[in-house]
């Protein structure tokens, strides 16, 4: 799997994971219907505790990202699934500290529209 963690980051573990899973889906790594693996294996896999993936999975669930089932485990959801109609209050709050670093740091407005438009165009593509 694809799934890389930074051991050194101030990110939290769980938040990596998810973060990569949804990338994967939007670049079409991960597509509907595809099975992850199990919380026990993906722990093995990366060397991280089980509970770390678990919590990861279970974010994933509620954000309807993937669904989980006793019998099949946890499975990429359609797209059209993953839609929230209040998700862009959600998407400015998530991206407002983002843009309002870059701009402190000195990106132009241009810069950083180019930026959120190679990275959506990449997605776009997959």
């Amino acid at each position: 799997m694809f799934i890389k963690i930074d051991f050194s980051s101030d990110v939290p573990i769980y938040t990596q994971l998810r973060q990569q899973i949804i990338e994967g889906i939007a670049a079409g790594i991960l597509k509907e219907g595809e099975s992850l693996p199990s919380v026990r294996q993906m722990a093995e896999d990366i060397g991280i505790n089980l509970h770390t993936v678990n919590k990861a999975y279970a974010i994933l669930r509620d954000d309807n990202f993937i669904l989980m089932d006793r019998r099949i485990g946890a499975v990429i959801n359609s797209k059209q699934n993953m839609e929230l109609n209040d998700y862009e209050s959600k998407f400015e709050e998530d991206i407002k500290p983002i843009i309002a670093e870059a701009y402190c740091r000195g990106m132009k407005e241009e810069e950083i529209i180019k930026k959120i438009k190679e990275i959506y165009i990449k997605f776009a593509e997959a």
